[in-house]
């Protein structure tokens, strides 16, 4: 996984994750910059769309602006966010998580099956270990067997796809529907906010810190943008990436727990289809450079609302649904073009 980039001083040290410190009196900064600085300057963009986006289309239909329509949007991108702000995780450290969407189907299972035998936090907390199993084994396929991301966590896609379907026969499994607890996930609300927001909002502004001001965050820049470099300055590589895929592991299984709330079952296959195209897709609009060493996660939760104002402002004008896919791809593509990561054929 070696990589030719910036010594580890300029490739660790981005916008997210500033030197501090330094002893040096940090300028005054203007009301402007400080809100620069909280969006990233980075961001701006993503801002600057998405006002246009909610504009455009709450022109074209008011309903858009409805509470109810708002709140529909939040809970719709739940669960993509969650898998998006993990997924931001792996691909700043340099690797892919193309299994999270498989993975979240086998917890989404697990909780239900173990529930109807026990408990609802019996059945969350044996989602959420058997999540992490699922992430330990793809980091030690990665890391100790040498691995490409890409392809290993393309074969653990289908590879726990089949998992979930054979302890569940195919079938979806349990009921969850009538139980408190799933029933404030699926339908509560915390201040006003749907459950389902709250969650996906408390685990952003969790990762974001770490990232931040830790470093753990740190060195999982610096990993993603200089292995070598990385290695030399002391960091243990191999421990960082088996963790960072367990921690996907445990955030898949959570978004597999939001799934088994939302449908009141355990389902296999079909409540967790695409999600894993999802998060990624999240991940690479909102900044993410896919060689590693570059992200954040203020852009992926704007890219993960901007993909969910796209889907809802479509279906509120009538458009056929089999635009929106077209208007993700462009949107990312013309992401990808901004930033300039890689043209092929085009001189250096």
């Amino acid at each position: 996984m070696s990589r030719t980039v910036e010594p580890i001083g300029s490739a660790a040290l981005t916008a997210e994750q500033a030197p501090r410190g330094s002893g040096a009196a940090p300028a005054r900064r203007g009301p402007v910059r400080q809100a620069l600085d909280a969006v990233g300057v980075q961001n701006v963009s993503l801002l600057i769309a998405l006002v246009l986006l909610v504009a455009a289309i709450g022109s074209r239909n008011s309903n858009f602006f409805l509470t109810a329509n708002l709140k529909t949007i939040g809970t719709a991108v739940a669960v993509s966010g969650v898998l998006a702000v993990i997924q931001t995780v792996v691909i700043i450290c340099g690797g892919l998580d193309i299994s999270v969407g498989s993975a979240a189907g086998v917890a989404s299972v697990v909780s239900a099956m173990v529930f109807t035998q026990t408990n609802a936090g019996l059945g969350v907390l044996t989602a959420l270990a058997v999540g992490a199993a699922l992430g330990l084994f793809n980091g030690c396929v990665i890391v100790y067997g040498r691995a490409n991301p890409t392809i290993a966590t393309l074969a653990t896609l289908a590879g726990f796809q089949g998992l979930a379907q054979l302890i569940s026969d195919g079938r979806a499994q349990g009921y969850t529907g009538g139980d408190p607890f799933f029933i404030f996930l699926s339908r509560g609300s915390v201040a006003g906010l749907p459950t389902l927001v709250v969650v996906f909002l408390l685990v952003a502004l969790a990762v974001h810190l770490v990232l931040r001001y830790t470093d753990l965050g740190r060195n999982i820049y610096a990993i993603g943008g200089n292995d070598t470099a990385a290695r030399l300055a002391g960091i243990n590589i191999n421990r960082y990436l088996v963790g960072v895929y367990v921690a996907a592991g445990l955030v898949a299984a959570l978004a597999g727990v939001l799934i088994t709330a939302r449908t009141g079952s355990g389902q296999p296959v079909s409540g967790s289809a695409g999600l894993e195209l999802e998060s990624i897709t999240a991940a690479a609009l909102g900044g993410c450079a896919l060689r590693g060493g570059r992200g954040s996660i203020a852009g992926t939760v704007l890219a993960v609302i901007i993909l969910g104002v796209l889907t809802n402002g479509m279906t509120l004008l009538g458009i056929n649904p089999f635009w929106q896919n077209v208007a993700k791809g462009a949107l990312l593509i013309v992401q990808q073009l901004r930033n300039g990561e890689r043209r092929v054929g085009l001189p250096a």
